[in-house]
């Protein structure tokens, strides 16, 4: 049975209701996505900076997904143990995502451009701690509607951001763009204190904290469950179907059908603007109808328009296919998450984020090697049939999970 609401209970602060939060945090959350969605839109022009081979790019990605990864397992135990230090957090990991922009802007070497992925890729995983949890915790439930309207600020940073650095890169640089793009996340992380003061306030009722016997003993019982290890196969699978689709398709509209750099904005950004509308609406009915209900549909329908792609690979039907694909391909990692805090208690809602996100970073991060490998010596085609079966295997992994509508605030 879930909790009333934060703002249910009316609180006196005005940053913890739901208008506020929500759009404060959603509103955090443009800059990452803007930053890394922007960073595959030039991939090419990376590429050709660089020298880089089909693995060389995915040797990129691999570095976003392996930092994000290995500073999620420490840092959902670590954020955990600081709670009252999160609107701190968060203003810390926003600036920081600028930080690594400029990092990348000016890289005059391979190396120093992994360096500014990896900051933003850290930056963005460690805000996605107290961000997630927060939301669950005051808004029980309704987390899978309020999760989702968090992904939406992620969803129109990575729809906005191909669309500008499309435009942009017919009168600036690569390397201008994204040192211009260091700009704002500064500014937005000195708002980000005052938005976020209280945000890790708990509950009139419950608990103020645990000493480090009772905490062990319930991470132990956390990492026992066999719920929480089949919801991060899924979201690893899924995972590794996503960062495979982000490396090989940029270099397929840029390489193999030569688009101008705004065509191929707009398709990358398509891909993501299409699930705009439809991730808050995926987060009410799996809130409502529960998250499998919505769940699996979504990832068959991934695998399939996957598939399509190879069938009409040019024109106006490759435009509409990619469009139709976006539809589920980012409004099921809101289901997921909210599905993993059904599922685990407060007082480990970060350090169980933390372990499902590690373990699946840490498969994403092979997956665009594969993929790029893929792409080099047998073909767009045969990549695209490898996304398909990652999104069906989930599929089925998830539709085996004996999930219940039982909510933990």
């Amino acid at each position: 049975m879930a909790t009333a609401d934060t703002t249910s209970d009316m609180p006196q602060d005005l940053r913890l209701t739901a208008r506020v939060m929500v759009t404060a945090l959603a509103t955090g959350h443009v800059a990452f996505h803007w930053i890394l969605q922007s960073f595959v839109v030039v991939l090419p022009e990376i590429q050709q900076t660089f020298g880089l081979n089909g693995v060389g790019v995915g040797g990129i990605l691999t570095m976003r997904e392996l930092a994000s990864g290995l500073v999620t397992l420490p840092g959902g135990v670590v954020v955990e143990l600081v709670r009252k230090r999160w609107g701190w957090l968060l203003a810390v990991c926003v600036a920081a995502s600028g930080l690594g922009s400029l990092l990348m802007g000016i890289s005059p070497a391979y190396p120093l451009l992994l360096v500014g992925v990896a900051v933003v890729a850290i930056s963005h995983s460690l805000w996605h701690l107290p961000a997630s949890a927060s939301l669950s915790h005051h808004f029980a439930s309704r987390r899978g509607t309020m999760l989702a309207f968090h992904g939406v600020g992620g969803s129109v940073g990575d729809v906005a951001g191909p669309l500008i650095t499309g435009a942009l890169l017919l009168v600036l640089g690569w390397r201008g763009i994204l040192s211009i793009y260091a700009i704002a996340p500064f500014f937005m992380g000195f708002m980000a204190v005052w938005a976020f003061k209280n945000i890790g306030d708990v509950k009139e009722g419950d608990p103020k904290g645990l000493d480090l016997s009772q905490r062990v003993a319930m991470t132990k019982t956390l990492l026992r469950s066999h719920l929480l290890w089949g919801i991060t196969v899924v979201r690893g699978l899924r995972s590794m179907a996503l960062v495979a689709l982000v490396t090989i398709l940029p270099l397929y509209l840029g390489n193999d059908l030569e688009l101008g750099v705004f065509n191929r904005g707009f398709h990358i950004g398509m891909l993501i603007a299409v699930g705009l509308l439809a991730k808050p609406l995926a987060g009410f009915v799996s809130d409502k109808l529960g998250r499998k209900q919505v769940l699996v549909p979504g990832l068959i329908w991934s695998a399939i328009f996957a598939l399509l792609i190879i069938v009409f690979d040019d024109g106006i039907m490759l435009t509409i296919t990619i469009g139709l694909l976006g539809l589920f391909l980012y409004p099921d990692q809101p289901i997921l998450t909210a599905a993993l805090f059904d599922v685990v208690g407060r007082e480990v809602a970060t350090t169980g984020l933390g372990v499902v996100a590690f373990s699946s970073f840490l498969m994403a991060a092979t997956s665009s090697l594969i993929a790029g490998a893929i792409y080099e010596t047998v073909g767009f085609d045969a990549a695209l049939y490898y996304i398909a079966g990652l999104f069906a295997l989930a599929a089925v992994v998830f539709a085996l999970l004996p999930l219940s509508h039982r909510v933990n605030a």
